[in-house]
């Protein structure tokens, strides 16, 4: 299982990974909560409002892991599946999530080897994909005879597009959200040999304290941050407390280095043969869709999948454009039932 994730690496986009990475600045940013030394940064009212509204907080097997799903509204109500990128987890949709919660039923799980969920020997994209179809099944998802939409961010796109490869027939559709699909030129122009390789063989980092360690929070690629209190909020989730082998208290980040490398598999042949209408979403200044990026994933979706640019946003759309995301989904869960594959 090891040799066959590892073989799928990059054969149709970049890995794009998130936050905690401990790799070398190369654009000069600096981390962006280091200056806050652990303070809490202050946020509006909307986003306080939003982390009110607690989600369930579940744990389901698949395949032998424990997989964090967190969940939002009634079980009755249209489904939709929230699935984050590599090296986060479900948290990182906590805040976007509660603005459906009136009218949906929201799912978002933590892939294995992230977030709270079980750690594996090996990862793959199709054990991801299995794991958002099972979550989705046992959260209620397909209570009722409308089906869901599944939301992919980043690699989480290439998992959504698999599902829609392949349980197409029982989803509404999937929106890939800058998700770096590439052709072969470009991943080549691109790429950066060893790279997840050295991360994935990197020893996990542990840190004296919370603010050492959200001192050291970086998002992956690496940008700028004007909602600060989104990181914060996120840098906050993604680490746990340990013991260090002194036996002190120590923090690290909750994910599976082995998680780095995983490649996205065939998802060029995924988009092609999705079993359910796709559409395409980016950030107009994102580091990894950029204008030759997002005009290939449309190129592979088709002339009648709906194309979504999200203003002033990066590759971390929720993170630059938390608002105008939600505004944009809502528009899409509107228009869906008369997008046709």
């Amino acid at each position: 299982m090891e040799r066959a994730a590892r073989d799928d690496e990059g054969r149709d986009g970049a890995t794009a990974t998130h936050g905690a990475l401990e790799a070398p600045s190369h654009g000069g940013i600096a981390p962006p909560l280091a200056a806050l030394k652990g303070a809490v940064p202050p946020s509006p009212r909307w986003f306080a409002d939003a982390l009110a509204r607690e989600p369930e907080c579940a744990s389901h097997a698949v395949h032998g892991a424990r997989i964090e799903t967190l969940a939002w509204g009634p079980r009755d109500a249209p489904g939709l599946l929230l699935l984050h990128g590599k090296m986060a987890h479900a948290r990182w949709w906590s805040f976007v999530a509660p603005f459906f919660a009136d009218t949906c039923r929201v799912v978002a799980p933590s892939f294995s080897g992230m977030g709270g969920s079980d750690w594996r020997d090996a990862y793959a994209v199709q054990t991801w994909a299995d794991e958002a179809m099972a979550v989705a099944q046992v959260s209620g998802l397909f209570d009722r005879a409308q089906p869901p939409l599944v939301v992919g961010h980043s690699f989480g796109g290439f998992v959504a597009l698999h599902c829609a490869q392949q349980h197409g027939a029982r989803l509404a559709g999937a929106f890939v959200l800058d998700a770096p699909l590439m052709s072969r030129e470009q991943r080549q122009a691109r790429a950066r040999p060893g790279l997840r390789q050295a991360i994935a063989q990197r020893p996990t980092k542990l840190y004296p304290s919370l603010a050492a360690a959200l001192a050291r929070f970086r998002f992956a690629p690496e940008q700028p941050c004007d909602n600060l209190y989104i990181a914060d909020h996120i840098a906050r989730t993604s680490l746990k407390e340990v013991r260090a082998p002194d036996g002190a208290a120590a923090w690290t980040w909750r994910f599976d280095p082995k998680v780095a490398p995983v490649g996205p598999g065939d998802a060029a042949s995924a988009l092609r043969a999705a079993a359910c209408p796709v559409a395409i979403g980016w950030g107009a200044e994102s580091a990894l869709v950029t204008p030759p990026v997002a005009r290939y994933a449309c190129e592979l979706a088709g002339p009648s999948a709906p194309r979504i640019e999200i203003p002033a946003a990066r590759h971390h759309v929720m993170v630059d454009q938390p608002l105008a995301l939600v505004s944009a989904l809502r528009a899409l869960l509107q228009a869906w039932p008369t997008i046709r594959r």
